[in-house]
């Protein structure tokens, strides 16, 4: 019982704070690794790319990933909604509220305030992400040659992700 508290509250405590989407709740998993040991770094990775490739929103499937990591389908279920929690109660509170307040200076200045902060967290996990994923010369060159071809060929996105998926089990990265 103990551990479906700890999944619900340590993902109820992502949502509330991971502003920006999917990838800001990159530096909160890297915690989960240090505090739990629930998932490895290897396992981040790997999480990330399946989270990437998958549909749906980035951090549903990173906690059902992680759920079913520690305690299968309930731990999936319970991580996903401690996960989405915090935003199903702000966005009932906002619906209530913003028609009111809309037109005010300070609301609009909150949002233009928080775009930093996001910026700041997809930066600080899009980092993170580079520095566990390129890790010899092979995912450098690998990297390095995406950025050159995604640079000159404006392909839809799922061609390079598919591609990529191609490349990385071609090479075993």
């Amino acid at each position: 019982m103990l551990i479906y508290m700890q999944l619900f509250f340590e993902f109820f405590r992502i949502g509330l704070f991971a502003l920006g989407g999917g990838l800001a709740t990159i530096p909160f998993l890297e915690q989960l690794i240090d505090k739990y040991g629930w998932i490895t770094s290897a396992d981040l990775l790997d999480l990330i790319a399946i989270a990437e490739s998958t549909p749906g929103p980035i951090g549903v499937n990173a906690a059902t990933y992680v759920g079913f990591h520690v305690e299968g389908l309930l731990g999936s279920l319970i991580a996903v909604l401690g996960l989405v929690t915090p935003s199903v109660i702000i966005i009932i509170i906002i619906a209530h509220f913003f028609a009111k307040f809309k037109d005010q200076k300070w609301v609009q200045d909150s949002f233009y305030g928080i775009r930093p902060v996001v910026a700041g967290l997809i930066g600080a996990a899009g980092f993170n992400v580079a520095r566990m994923a390129i890790v010899n010369l092979e995912t450098v060159v690998v990297c390095g040659a995406f950025l050159l071809v995604m640079s000159k060929w404006k392909k839809h996105p799922i061609v390079y992700i598919a591609l990529g998926a191609l490349v990385g089990v071609v090479l075993k990265l």
